[in-house]
């Protein structure tokens, strides 16, 4: 027969300090609530969502233009390598003709009773290395000598071209692991912004200049004045027909899209719409702003004429086209289209005449 055990007490204590926990565990999930956050996101006015989203815009900007930077040598990196890879098909080429004159010679000989070194070479699975064996060197003739050693120098001449090739493939893959790691970080800024600009209505948004998704009709009349009135007066007081040229490139762009790391002939990024109007004169500019800056002679802000490169913020992470009057033509970032504005609008840093 079992026997009969006196039931335990459950400690009073330990009753308390559970009930403590399961309270302090349920007051836990009640403030994270069912996003997961420990608290509610502050509700910000519409002019703190202008300021952080004009933070979040210069951030993309300055990710723009070093991607920008870098898209650029990647494709030169990658036009080297194709001119490496061209110039080695054409030397294997020649070098699979020069074979081919050995082997038939090889061949010549071996049916008139003797195996020609020759025909060793091409069928050699190591020819440099072959060539090198003095045997062969003292059965061939003077004429073969000479063909062998252009052999020679055409595998040494490959094997260079081939190095040169792999130097250029890996500059190429490390260019584009630092483009996504770039394109990354200019989406992230671009979605943090977007997220932000969702919260205000379509009147707030437009208070703070935020023109998308507003009536475009604002936008065409405001760039259709300046399209109209501007041109010919601004043109005459710039200092080349280059510089004229450019700035009415410019003028016909009013309007057209902000897309980061495009340039033209629809859309723009601040410096793609610079290098466009100028390439549209005949002028060729790098394509990052801190290139820009140094493509021309610097002059003060006193010294402005229309055509001018007008460059902003302390990392010189945006550009624009003085048209004269203190304003300029630019392509300021995701929620405005190409649109004069006054260079007071940001924090001006410098300024260059490139032609």
């Amino acid at each position: 027969m079992a026997a009969h055990r006196k039931p335990r007490r459950r400690s009073a204590s330990g009753n308390t300090a559970r009930t403590a926990a399961t309270i302090a565990l349920a007051g836990a999930a009640t403030a994270t609530g069912f996003d997961g956050t420990g608290h509610a996101e502050p509700e910000l006015t519409p002019g703190q969502v202008k300021a952080k989203v004009d933070e979040l815009y210069q951030e993309a900007e300055v990710a723009t233009e070093k991607y920008n930077g870098v898209k650029e040598k990647a494709e030169a990196a990658g036009q080297r390598l194709k001119d490496l890879q061209d110039q080695a098909a054409r030397k294997e080429g020649r070098l699979n003709s020069a074979r081919e004159a050995l082997g038939s010679v090889a061949a010549a000989q071996y049916r008139a009773g003797g195996l020609d070194p020759a025909l060793q070479l091409v069928l050699s699975d190591d020819p440099d290395r072959y060539l090198d064996n003095a045997e062969f060197a003292e059965r061939a003739g003077n004429r073969q000598q000479a063909d062998v050693a252009r052999v020679r120098q055409q595998l040494r001449e490959i094997e260079q071209l081939r190095g040169a090739a792999h130097i250029e493939l890996t500059s190429l893959k490390s260019r584009q692991t630092e483009l996504r790691r770039h394109k990354k970080t200019i989406t992230g800024k671009l979605g943090s912004a977007r997220r932000l600009l969702s919260r205000l209505t379509v009147q707030e948004r437009a208070r703070i200049g935020d023109t998308r998704g507003t009536d475009r009709a604002s936008r065409s009349s405001a760039g259709a004045r300046d399209h109209l009135a501007a041109p010919g007066s601004v043109s005459a007081q710039a200092p080349n027909s280059r510089a004229a040229a450019a700035v009415s490139y410019a003028y016909q762009k009013l309007g057209s899209p902000y897309v980061w790391g495009a340039t033209g002939p629809n859309a723009f990024d601040c410096s793609g719409l610079v290098q466009a109007a100028y390439r549209s004169a005949g002028v060729a500019l790098p394509r990052t702003t801190y290139s820009q800056i140094d493509a021309g002679r610097r002059v003060s802000r006193s010294e402005l004429l229309p055509g001018d490169l007008v460059f902003f913020y302390a990392g010189i992470s945006h550009v624009g086209i003085y048209v004269g009057n203190g304003r300029m033509i630019h392509a300021p970032n995701p929620s405005a289209p190409v649109r004069v504005a006054p260079l007071d609008e940001m924090p001006f840093t410098g300024a260059t005449r490139v032609v």
